[in-house]
């Protein structure tokens, strides 16, 4: 399960200003919530009851949320807008259950690979943000506008690239989700395996 958030902030200068370092940084945090339980089904209801948030009542396994700005370099020369480059910033935050009650040794063996499974799904979901980040990265360096003085046009055509890549990367983010979560697919076997001893 994902979150996103998108804000774009633009640094005017003059042609043959000093290039600021490239690239996009990726800042990553990981939390927890406490679950207890001393079964597998007791831990999955408790990350039912506590788990983030998925929706208006469901609750998630894990969760990874994200925030996005953008730092464009723009230079001036002669009327036209040069975006010289896209330096992007992303938040990237994992949510995981922690088990805080004592567990036997073959129910803490089931939820090891129960946890290993989660962390590799929502790591995929961080995966596929990066590769969101650099293609928006990519796609806006070097866009020059003519007639753009004031640099309005190529900050609503950089912002336009940006959320056409992000809705490109969200339907990847989606199409995913579908994929884990179906009926019988690798999500319910992490949960089935974790239940039945």
């Amino acid at each position: 399960m994902r979150l996103k958030v998108l804000t774009c902030l633009l640094a005017i200068g003059a042609l043959g200003a000093p290039q600021a370092s490239a690239g996009s940084r990726i800042q990553v945090e990981t939390r927890t919530y406490d679950v207890s339980g001393d079964s597998g089904a007791a831990l999955i209801t408790a990350i039912n009851r506590k788990g983030p948030k998925r929706g208006f009542m469901a609750h998630a396994i894990a969760q990874t949320s994200y925030t996005a700005n953008w730092d464009m370099v723009v230079l001036q020369d002669k009327g036209s807008c040069l975006i010289r480059q896209a330096n992007g910033a992303m938040d990237l935050l994992y949510t995981f259950p922690r088990v805080v009650s004592p567990m036997t040794p073959a129910l803490k063996k089931r939820w090891g690979r129960f946890f290993a499974g989660v962390r590799a799904h929502e790591e995929t979901h961080g995966r596929i943000a990066r590769q969101m980040m650099r293609a928006a990265e990519r796609s806006v360096a070097g866009l020059k506008i003519a007639s753009d003085s004031s640099c309005n046009k190529a900050r609503r055509e950089a912002r336009r690239r940006i959320e056409a890549v992000y809705a490109q990367y969200e339907a990847k983010q989606n199409a995913f989700d579908v994929s884990e979560h179906r009926d019988g697919g690798h999500v319910e076997h992490l949960v089935m395996a974790l239940i039945k001893p």
